[in-house]
């Protein structure tokens, strides 16, 4: 690859014409060819400047068009280095070779092949020298571009502030320049290499590697190009060596922690370095040769760098590993697994949490929860992955708008107390239009949104078991003061719309229906600011290409000043404009400031910490909601695994213009202000946030997710006692759920609520899951292990987030205590004989019951267990309602009844010292089987929320006295009590018994419908 002052090359004879290739006769391309090839190359030009054009669009109108330049430039530069670096060296080792290139007669047969080899070639050589370095670098190119953000990343680099207990080098150094570096020099590698082989293939083409026997000849000019690039090979891979070392803190271990142990402290680093070393002599060994002539020494050297490979770099840490470690492993390891334990911890966040052992009561006494009184109050009822069937009967209003099967959780405050609230965006959904009206028109110009928020109480609902909705309802009426009610970017908005624009007073967009209007329906224009312009012809035809409809270019609706909507979903929006985040799996809705907006976690991560344990985000956040299909919102994480999470940016996107902003959360976060410096800092301070926003801000529920899964293994940090693994945990999987073929168990998911921690001060918003022992199958024991809850409640002051927020709380159950898990806890509720009474009761009336979401509390010194019982129609429309409430403490003490504030009675005594949110809530049965009932259960509630901390309610209006049903519950749990005696006289071949348990039977049956004709 290098020039050098060789002896002159001998003159070359003179060409035989008779080994002149003769020319045919040069092939005519006809008109028609060309123009057809021009044609396609211009469409296709044109569909590319379509795509790139309407991006730069999107990204100047919402104001971070420099994400999409710097980018852009980043790729683009990267390309072109590739190209020209792989190009280069690629050709410059062919040009060498060729210009080197002896003169020599064919003398062999093997001469002989290459020379007509070399006939076939020439005349397209120089084509070839030149098209053959562009293809090979245009491939390296595009290899490079694909690693932009790691080489931003390497020239933004900023310090962690913490070092490596190997090196004491900054964790910056892991994380930004390391896997920089790496690229650099695998890409050189990879690049000198081909450009050795090109080097080869030329220099056999034209003699200057000729096969003589066994033996290959080489030309000096040929060994001395060859054996040079072999030497800076070899150089090249000594780095990489030398680099394993650092790169070794931050590896997966599948024998235990990861991060380097005992054996890659003490032979693997050894090991690359020796190795690094060896490669170095080998490469000094090659340029001896290619002076010298002799091969025989960068062959053996060669040979001592395979062995070395082998014995040095594999079987000296297997036998270090054997015979070494392995006796006394736990000793060994301990020192580098008490590194793994304190970076894992450090890199998830984990490394503050206050852990205290929790000696949960087992008794249900009278008055229990009085300390507990707020929590009580604020134990939520409704689920809001199983009621948004009711929202959509209750609230949908037209077929066109939707709700997601999944509602979100949030808190508002409601004549002046702070309530946990289930709420909902009502979008547009074009599968409802029907089919007679679904065209372009309807679909891009007149559907272009949703409509308001549905917001109901989470702690109550209506007499007849519906949520009790204080916001909903078209036109948008309730308490949340909804300024701007209409939804343009949403979660299930249209692909594009095309909207706004001068109406001269005949608006097409839909609004809301309307039995004011002839119409029935009441139009309006988009006046916002979010999408680009569409009015001119180039845009017309440039979103005409890109979404493939010409009706972009005819169509009336389409203003000179109307704007095209896209990529509206909000994930979708942050996305874009942060493509460096990672983001979380949830966006939920809120009120803020009077408008509906959409607010999206962002997580800056890095899989290079040193010592911490690798996390695949997408196993630790599958659980029972984001393993459903049909939830909309949901936003996949990827496969990627990480040992460093942070929840650094707070995106807001505005539900009308679509707008975003990002805030700051953790400022001081490295990864994130070398971002920062990367585009520019577009990101807003924390305090910026007005007081309304950052009360509705959260902890992240993928990240708890991610750290909890982290912290059923690292609440253990003695090392030692992590090595034996027998203290670890899991999330149990979620009771509720059926487990089939099809659907096997998947893991419960954390619940956000209002609590008190026993070392609070008062309940808070919070985010909560629990623990039990790691085992399967026979080992699998349901019982609780650990509670653990973050504070989720960031306070409602404008740019100052509350103190405590964030902070984990863990209880530790004590060692040889057999509390109840979720899963024993669900089996306890169904084998319960008032709780089967009453689902078959429920049941009796071709219904079915849907299990609500099983919630536990530390509350009254030990563990409520609370589950909702919602009754829906078997079949056609289904809505469920809350009809009974399910209440476990302790050991056994189990209650059910129609409300909360009932059954927690039942379950202390007839008094639990507290009240529950639905104290004054008289059941009334609901009609069923998708009887036609009055939409009273969409009237938003204009009374004082459900809480023991408001104010004393008036007393609730006369009524009949509730029919007595306690010789219904006699007679079913009779029945019960003799079929259980039939079926084990049965087994018995005890046909005396048998006969006397089926006489209980029949007067079980009499009685049960001699009670049920009494009770009606």
């Amino acid at each position: 690859m290098f020039s050098l002052n060789l002896p002159p090359r001998p003159p070359r004879p003179p060409k035989n014409p008779k080994e002149r290739v003769p020319r045919g006769k040069p092939l005519r391309r006809s008109p028609v060819v060309w123009t057809v090839g021009v044609l396609v190359l211009l469409v296709l030009a044109l569909v590319a400047a379509s795509q790139v054009w309407t991006e730069v669009l999107w990204f100047r109108q919402i104001g971070f068009l420099k994400v999409f330049t710097t980018q852009w430039m980043a790729r683009i530069g990267l390309f072109l280095a590739g190209l020209l670096v792989m190009g280069l060296i690629v050709w410059l080792s062919m040009w060498l070779a060729y210009r080197d290139r002896p003169t020599f007669a064919p003398a062999t047969d093997a001469d002989q092949v290459v020379s007509r080899y070399r006939e076939q070639f020439e005349p397209v050589r120089r084509v070839a020298m030149v098209l053959v370095p562009l293809a090979v670098g245009a491939f390296a190119g595009v290899s490079a571009a694909s690693h932009w953000e790691e080489v931003l990343l390497a020239l933004n680099a900023g310090n962690f502030g913490q070092t490596d207990p190997e090196f004491g080098l900054d964790i910056g150094f892991y994380v930004f320049q390391l896997p920089a570096i790496r690229f650099i020099v695998s890409f050189l590698l990879a690049s000198v290499a081909i450009g050795l082989v090109a080097g080869i293939v030329v220099h056999y083409l034209y003699g200057g590697i000729r096969a003589a026997g066994l033996k290959t000849k080489l030309v000096p000019a040929a060994r001395i190009q060859l054996g040079i690039t072999a030497a800076l090979i070899c150089l090249l891979m000594a780095v990489q060596y030398f680099l394993d070392r650092y790169s070794m803190l931050s590896d997966g271990n599948p024998r235990g922690a990861d991060g380097a142990g005992y054996t890659a402290i003490h032979a693997n680093m050894p090991a690359k370095l020796i190795l690094a070393c060896i490669a170095v002599f080998v490469a000094v060994l090659f340029v001896v040769a290619a002076w010298r002539g002799d091969w025989k020494l960068p062959a053996t050297g060669l040979g001592l760098m395979v062995l070395s490979a082998v014995v040095v770099g594999w079987a000296y840490p297997a036998l270090i590993q054997q015979f070494s470690v392995v006796p006394s492993q736990a000793d060994k390891e301990s020192p580098y697994i008490e590194r793994n334990i304190t970076a894992t911890r450090t890199a998830f966040g984990l490394d503050d949490v206050e852990a205290a052992p929790y000696s949960a009561k087992t008794d249900a006494t009278p008055g229990a929860l009085r300390e507990d009184a707020d929590s009580t109050a604020s134990i939520r009822l409704l689920d809001p992955t199983v009621v948004s069937p009711t929202f959509r009967q209750k609230q949908q209003n037209k077929q066109y708008y939707d709700f997601p099967a999944v509602l979100s959780v949030d808190r508002y405050e409601i004549d002046g107390v702070k309530q946990d609230t289930v709420i909902a965006v009502r979008d547009v959904k074009l599968a409802g239009i029907g089919e007679s009206s679904s065209n372009w028109v309807n679909q891009h110009t007149v559907y272009t949104h949703g409509y308001g928020v549905v917001a109901a109480y989470g702690n109550t609902t209506d007499e007849s078991g519906w949520p009790k909705f204080y916001e909903g309802d078209i036109p948008a009426e309730g308490k949340l003061d909804v300024e701007e009610p209409r939804v343009y970017f949403g979660t299930t908005s249209p692909s594009y719309s095309i909207v706004g624009g001068t109406d001269q007073d005949r608006p097409v967009e839909l609004d809301y229906p309307s039995d004011d209007q002839e119409s029935g329906q009441v139009n309006t224009t988009y006046t916002g600011d979010g999408g680009p312009s569409v009015g001119s012809a180039l845009n017309k035809v440039l979103y005409a290409i890109r979404f493939g409809s010409t009706n972009i270019l005819f169509s009336d609706n389409v203003r000179p000043d109307s704007q095209i909507l896209y990529d509206r979903d909000p994930a979708v929006r942050v996305r874009k404009v942060a493509p460096y985040l990672t983001l979380d799996e949830r966006v939920y809705p809120a009120v803020v400031d009077g408008r509906i907006v959409w607010i999206v976690d962002g997580y800056t991560t890095s899989d290079a910490y040193p010592y911490s344990e690798h996390q695949a985000m997408d196993t630790a956040a599958l659980d029972s909601i984001t393993s459903r299909s049909d939830v909309a919102g949901i936003n996949n994480v990827g496969s990627k695994e990480v040992n460093y999470l942070r929840n650094s940016v707070k995106a807001v996107v505005d539900a009308y213009d679509g707008s975003v902003t990002l805030y700051a959360w953790d400022p001081d976060e490295p990864v994130l202000k070398a971002w920062a410096s990367i585009y520019g800092n577009q990101l807003e301070p924390v305090s910026s946030i007005s007081g309304d926003l950052m009360s509705h801000l959260r902890y992240p529920e993928t990240m708890f997710k991610v750290q909890r899964t982290v912290l059923a293994s690292y609440h253990v940090t003695d090392p030692k006692s992590f090595f034996s693994g027998q203290d670890f945990w899991k999330t149990p999987n979620d009771p509720t759920k059926e487990v089939t073929p099809q659907q096997p168990p998947v893991q419960q998911p954390p619940y956000y609520l209002t609590l008190k921690m026993p070392s609070q001060p008062e309940a808070v918003f919070s985010l909560s899951s629990t623990y039990i022992p790691v085992g399967t199958g026979e080992n699998d024991r349901q019982i609780l292990k650990g509670f653990l809850a973050v504070n989720s409640e960031t306070g409602n002051q404008a740019g100052k987030v509350a103190e405590d927020f964030g902070k984990f709380r863990l209880l530790l159950l004590p060692q040889g205590a057999s509390m109840a898990g979720p899963g024993q806890v669900q089996n306890t509720f169904a084998s319960d004989s008032n709780v089967k009474s009453q689902i078959r009761l429920l049941e009796d009336q071709g219904t079915e019951v849907v299990r609500g979401n099983l919630l536990t509390l530390p509350v009254g010194g030990g563990l409520l267990y609370v589950q909702p019982l919602y009754v829906q129609a078997t079949g056609g429309t289904q809505f469920p309602s809350l009809q009974k409430v399910v209440v476990g403490f302790g050991d056994d003490a189990v209650g059910v009844a129609d409300t909360l504030n009932d059954a927690l009675n039942n379950v202390f005594g007839g008094d639990a010292g507290a009240e529950a949110g639905d104290k004054d809530v008289e059941k009334e049965t609901p009609p069923v089987d998708g009887e036609d009932t009055p939409d009273d259960g969409g009237t938003i509630e204009p009374s004082a929320p459900p809480s023991a901390s408001a104010s004393p309610s008036a007393p609730p209006p006369s009524q009949e006295p509730p029919a007595d049903l306690s010789g219904v519950d006699k007679a079913i749990d009779d029945a019960f009590k003799a079929w259980d005696a039939a079926e084990a006289a049965l087994k018995a071949a005890d046909w005396d018994a048998y006969g006397k348990a089926q006489t209980d039977l029949r007067a079980a049956l009499d009685a049960l419908r001699a009670a049920r004709e009494g009770a009606t």
